[in-house]
């Protein structure tokens, strides 16, 4: 594959989040979480303390790193005293207050005073199982619930630079795709054209490629196929699923195109997923549900007779992580307010004949839903 030139605009530099941003977002959450009945959130090294703190660790460590977020009390963030250094220089660190503790002390000793000895916390879903457990041994009344439970949307409504970022990272995705139209798909394996499609993304400005889904064949209706060593046939339908991070936020789209002219039954099962994801598109407005866009989408596929091929949930939150609340499926009644970005992306699945799914990232605005993918739906011919 010829490299080639990006476009100086897809890789200006965002404006900065500040230390305001951080500590409004922090009052937020310790506010939720009293609105919740919690006494407080602990927050550790992972999504949501990048999140909160724009803090994100070198590496994952055993050592105990933890935000303690609570109403009316200053946030604290306990660090190793040897990473501390680096915790200060973190964008939100002015809004918090550091507490660090060497090695050969007990951490849970220093995070305890700050905890109330009786409280339920929500914690951070990739929180350590030793840390937890460490500060249940030294307060033993405390009670624990996991973020996705206890405040699911606790990062799912973005400000107008998360926006900004998420558009960003979708028009990037956008032009990788236009590309990857140009390179060879018959003759070559998937894992080649999946190489292609990390290098496009890095390309236009991703320093972090998540996934580079190419389902070829009877492999696209598989909907999380790992690209392999199938090499793509003339007659392939082909599922492109790719995504990752620029600027510190995701992308996530998916497009079906066809190895030459497909058949008349393939266009047609690509019409009616395109059809239900227009569909799911159009049911985005605040107040409605996250069920609504599901059953928008899942009434066309249903409708056509390909309701029990279509295997997965409408979609998923997007934001500093390509995969996170809130979930377009079936018994999901939060409803929708401006802010919130989440995947439209429904599919059909023929097992051992082929796939289709069309994605794009959605944001609620104030009176419907806006793109934050535009690559043509229509199913592109490729040779």
């Amino acid at each position: 594959m010829t490299t080639p030139t990006p476009d100086p605009a897809a890789h200006a530099e965002p404006e900065d989040f500040t230390t305001a941003d951080y500590a409004a977002r922090m009052a937020a959450a310790a506010q939720s979480a009293a609105d919740a009945g919690l006494a407080g959130l602990l927050i550790a090294p992972g999504p949501d303390l990048t999140h909160l703190t724009g803090y994100r660790p070198t590496a994952e460590t055993e050592r105990l790193t933890l935000l303690v977020l609570a109403a009316g009390q200053d946030p604290v963030l306990v660090v190793p005293a040897l990473e501390a250094p680096d915790a200060a220089k973190a964008p939100g660190a002015d809004a918090l207050t550091l507490r660090d503790w060497t090695d050969g002390k007990d951490p849970y000793r220093v995070a305890a005073p700050l905890l109330d000895v009786s409280g339920r916390f929500g914690v951070s879903d990739n929180t350590w199982a030793l840390h937890l457990l460490g500060l249940q041994r030294e307060l033993p009344a405390t009670a624990y619930s996991p973020l996705t439970d206890a405040l699911p949307m606790l990062r799912a409504v973005k400000d107008e630079r998360e926006l900004a970022r998420l558009a960003a990272a979708g028009a990037a995705a956008d032009a990788a795709y236009a590309q990857i139209l140009h390179v060879p798909f018959a003759g070559r394996r998937e894992s080649e054209v999946a190489a292609d499609l990390a290098g496009l993304l890095r390309v236009h400005g991703h320093s972090q490629v998540d996934f580079t889904v190419v389902g070829s064949g009877p492999n696209g209706a598989n909907p999380h196929h790992e690209a392999g060593e199938r090499v793509i046939r003339h007659g392939d339908m082909v599922v492109l699923d790719f995504g990752g991070l620029k600027h510190g936020y995701g992308s996530d789209i998916s497009r079906t195109v066809h190895v030459g002219e497909p058949t008349p039954e393939e266009q047609r099962v690509h019409d009616i997923v395109r059809e239900a994801q227009q569909a799911g598109f159009a049911a985005v407005r605040p107040g409605a549900t996250c069920q609504d866009v599901d059953r928008a989408a899942r009434a066309v596929i249903t409708e056509f007779g390909y309701g029990e091929r279509f295997v997965h949930r409408t979609g998923h939150g997007i934001g500093v992580t390509t995969h996170e609340p809130p979930y377009m499926v079936e018994g999901e009644e939060q409803p929708l307010v401006p802010g919130m970005c989440f995947s439209v992306e429904p599919g059909v699945y023929l097992p051992g004949r082929f796939g289709v799914r069309i994605e794009d990232i959605v944001t609620v605005t104030a009176d419907g839903g806006r793109r934050l993918n535009n690559a043509p739906r229509e199913m592109a011919i490729v040779g």
